[in-house]
């Protein structure tokens, strides 16, 4: 099988690795791809949000699968100029995709389909902000209706905070969705959709703040792991039987039918499971985490998918171990992350047991040295037979690592080590 893959984040970098494990992937090309990708990888130049440019070249290495990765594209509807030159594509049509390209529109289809979630409130002027703020009281929860690559959302006592943030995106013209608070930790369950038939995988937890404690701003997720030791059982089943499920058959309902990956953002809150948030794609860096543990070849998985074929395949095989991804950042992020700083020591990261390393903001430079271009560097996964064996792991390969100004958060899954839910 020959697959293409969208994107160059360590998502994606965590799908190439998985197909390149895959004995069923022959040859694989990724567009735009980052270094570490290349390695595995034919690397292309088209823009990745351009859907002809990408089903060109879907056509021209000739794929038997593309599997798009980023929230961008999809939005953009590359999945559907795959699919118009008659091949498979992992990935939810534009239409579909608004599931989270837009969360107004994410709460209506939970609505109609009775899913748990948040009690939302659309607004679009300051004085509906200023109402809703008033109404839902502290802690106040103000989402970016549209895309805002996982730091759209502010929560916060502070009225004054939640009032700028509110303010400053509808000041450029966007939408925004102030909620109620969802108390409790937090889980992140993708779930494989054809249409009509939901697969899910395992459960993870992310960690959204930039550092340790929780503390910091909002950022795209500086760690995840998998399993989650203090989850409720039957945690999988409850979420496709009342949340997954009923979303798909909504979205098939209405005529624009869901395929690709459903990922549910969930609270575990004192009054039960909410839905916090929908994404349309892997989540990242919680991807690194659940793919290290998944033995049946993910090739066949998603071409099944892509095609409407998932009923018939046989449950996932999981791996006992446990995963632990740690992020390492840019000197300055979130806010304003530095360019251009060398990196080192990745081949001695990547040779400690039960460790990889995958890239994400990574380039070449002039002089073809790895140096930092973007604001979370690098993930590095560590696998161990309990999470305080794969916790050890990850961070024994971090500390080999070298990026001048970096940081990174030390208690990726700490409480969970010892048995205890991180409200993450």
């Amino acid at each position: 099988m020959k697959v293409l893959i969208v994107g160059s984040g360590a998502r994606e970098h965590a799908l190439a690795r998985s197909l390149h494990l895959d004995p069923h992937v022959e040859e694989l090309h990724a567009v735009p791809g980052n270094p570490g990708i290349g390695q595995l990888a034919t690397l292309h130049s088209q823009d990745p949000n351009d859907g002809e440019a990408i089903a060109t070249l879907a056509v021209n290495v000739r794929a038997d699968l593309v599997v798009v990765g980023p929230e961008a594209p999809l939005v953009a509807g590359v999945a559907d100029a795959v699919r118009e030159v008659g091949i498979p594509c992992f990935g939810p049509s534009a239409e579909a995709a608004m599931l989270e390209g837009s969360k107004a529109f994410a709460k209506d289809v939970m609505a109609a389909a009775h899913v748990p979630t948040a009690e939302p409130r659309v607004c679009r002027t300051r004085a509906e902000l200023a109402a809703a703020l008033g109404d839902f009281g502290a802690p106040y929860v103000v989402k970016d209706d549209g895309l805002a690559a996982g730091k759209g959302v502010v929560v916060t006592e502070d009225l004054t905070a939640a009032t700028e943030h509110g303010a400053a995106i509808l000041d450029a013209g966007g939408v925004i969705v102030v909620e109620d608070f969802l108390d409790g930790p937090e889980v992140s369950l993708f779930c494989l959709c054809d249409g009509s038939t939901v697969m899910p995988l395992q459960p993870a937890q992310d960690f959204k703040r930039a550092y340790n404690g929780d503390e910091g701003l909002n950022t795209g997720g500086m760690g995840a792991y998998s399993p989650l030791p203090w989850a409720p059982p039957g945690l999988v089943d409850e979420v496709v039987r009342t949340v997954a499920q009923p979303t798909v058959d909504e979205m098939a309902r209405r005529g624009t039918p869901f395929q690709g990956v459903l990922y549910c953002g969930l609270a575990m809150t004192s009054a039960g499971m909410r839905v916090v948030e929908f994404n349309a794609r892997f989540g990242d860096p919680e991807t690194q985490s659940v793919l290290a543990r998944l033995v049946t070849p993910l090739s066949g998985v998603l071409l099944a998918a892509a095609e409407g074929r998932l009923a018939e395949l046989p449950p996932l095989e999981w791996r006992d171990d446990a995963a632990v991804t740690v992020v390492l950042a840019a000197h300055g992020y979130p806010e304003q992350a530095r360019s251009g700083d060398p990196i080192t020591g990745t081949e001695s990261a990547d040779s400690v047991d039960g460790a990889h390393v995958l890239h994400a903001g990574t380039s070449w430079d002039e002089n073809g040295a790895l140096v930092a271009s973007g604001g979370r560097v690098l993930s590095v996964v560590g696998t161990g037979a309990t999470l305080a064996d794969a916790r050890a792991t990850a961070y024994d390969a971090l500390d080999r690592i070298g990026l001048p100004g970096s940081h990174h958060r030390t208690d990726i899954a700490l409480a969970a080590s010892v048995g205890e839910a991180a409200g993450a």
